[in-house]
């Protein structure tokens, strides 16, 4: 027998759906997340998770972070950051020794 398919937002998961969850996903499901195309050429982001009757596709939210690396940090954030990773390389200068064994 095949199992159904279905498609569930993660806010109306009952008990034992959320219990499979927690059982594929011990340290969050994060990681796991898939970007569903559909027909319109919309999508949704979604995890699975399978119970003995039917394969979930469950419909998570994404928050996707919009500003870019540029916006992130003002010019002098930028000196400063590149002024401290030259400072550290220069810090962890290491003699290194041939090993005669």
């Amino acid at each position: 027998m095949q199992r159904k398919r279905v498609v569930k937002s993660i806010e109306n998961l009952t008990g034992d759906i959320l219990g499979a969850l927690k059982m594929k996903y011990p340290e969050g499901w994060s990681n796991h997340i898939i970007k569903v195309k559909r027909d319109n050429n919309e999508f949704f982001h979604a995890i699975t998770v399978d119970t003995e009757d039917a394969s979930y596709l469950i419909k998570v939210k994404v928050k996707v972070d919009t500003t870019s690396d540029a916006d992130k940090f003002d010019g002098k954030e930028l000196d400063d950051l590149s002024d401290d990773m030259d400072n550290e390389s220069k810090d962890k200068s290491v003699d290194l020794e041939e090993d005669e064994n």
